[in-house]
């Protein structure tokens, strides 16, 4: 089997981020009761649930701080910081058997695609789980959901294809969409020559990057997902649900983000925000989509919309499970280097997934 590549760097934390790692590296040993009084205010409640106390202290050093949006303020900045935020919360990386970069030939051209392979643990093939990457259609890379990717091949003992879609607003709709579709009919053609099961091609995201796989899931190719993963995904994007208000500022994704990345997706593109390509949770048909693992973060602007697609599936018969992480916040796939809670909860949907594709 060959050995995992290791690859050098694209850019490096600064050492205030290097500081701040280690930091709460040495704060998530503390009691809970430490860390709450050390972030110098009450346990945060909302709708009769606590936010992780680590979360809360590592929280508390940006409070009163007047940071910029996600992509503000240019989108370049935006992409640069989330690539050194992820790099710096990500920890040590998660061994895999083996990690090697390709591309996927598409009518758009070459688009970039990592390959994780999951250790042996028999001698069948193992089933391909096609992942898009979240930052609001806007921001994100292969590299910035290098961590995530590395876990659910590990513990879900499934290969892993990560795809980096064209991204707005060079590339607004449907471009990202269309990517989505070329990758797994893609893996679906080639899964065998990757040591995969082409009978067993799933796809999964966290937030926009589920928003494309509930769409890619929901739309006419007949080259269709065997199951989604859908982490706390973006389902409705004209909706003004309740967890909007209360999530607004101060929780990871702000609601001038998701303004910010609306008009960099949809901007111009005469596209309506309940249009079912972009909003599936307005699809006119739910049934006969692919059983479903979804997860909600109970910190998170999107967690009714989330809600409310589950209860959608449900409703038209899908084979649903639905996984609740009440104390995290958006985002947390990426603090599984630093919080304690963000990497007993991934890991426990990895194995959750793994039971749903292998029945």
């Amino acid at each position: 089997m060959p050995a995992e590549r290791k690859d050098a760097p694209l850019y490096r934390p600064t050492a205030r981020e290097r500081r701040l790692y280690l930091a709460a590296r040495v704060l998530a040993l503390l009691p809970d009761v430490v860390k709450i009084r050390l972030s110098g205010e009450p346990p945060i409640v909302v709708d009769g649930h606590h936010l992780d106390a680590q979360l809360q202290v590592i929280r508390s050093v940006t409070r009163g701080r007047k940071l910029p949006g996600l992509i503000e303020p240019t989108i370049a900045a935006g992409r640069e910081r989330y690539r050194r935020q992820t790099d710096v919360f990500r920890g040590p990386a998660t061994t895999v058997a083996a990690v090697r970069d390709l591309e996927i030939p598409t009518a758009s051209g070459a688009m970039r695609a990592r390959h994780y392979q999951p250790h042996a643990i028999g001698h069948a093939r193992e089933p391909i789980t096609v992942y898009f990457h979240g930052g609001g259609f806007v921001i994100g890379d292969l590299a910035t959901h290098d961590e995530p990717c590395r876990i659910l091949c590990r513990h879900a003992s499934v290969h892993v294809l990560s795809v980096a879609y064209r991204l707005a607003p060079e590339h607004p709709f449907p471009a990202a969409l269309d990517d989505a579709a070329s990758a797994i009919a893609w893996a679906r053609t080639n899964a065998a020559s990757l040591g995969a099961d082409p009978d067993r091609v799933a796809a999964g995201g966290d937030s926009a990057g589920a928003n494309l796989t509930a769409v890619a899931a929901a739309g006419s190719s007949p080259v269709r997902p065997i199951a989604q993963l859908l982490l706390y995904p973006a389902t409705d994007l004209d909706s003004a649900r309740p967890s909007h208000e209360a999530f607004a500022n101060g929780f990871y994704l702000s609601r001038r983000d998701l303004d910010g990345f609306r008009q960099a997706y949809l901007g111009g593109t005469g596209v309506r925000l309940d249009d079912p390509r972009v909003s599936p949770l307005r699809a006119p048909r739910l049934a006969g989509l692919p059983p479903t693992l979804l997860v909600i973060a109970g910190f998170d602007p999107l967690r009714d919309d989330c809600e409310a697609y589950g209860s959608a599936l449900v409703e038209a018969g899908v084979h649903v499970h639905t996984w609740r992480f009440p104390s995290l916040g958006h985002g947390f796939i990426h603090m599984t280097g630093v919080a304690p809670a963000a990497r007993r909860a991934m890991i426990s949907i990895a194995s959750a997934w793994r039971a749903l594709l292998i029945g």
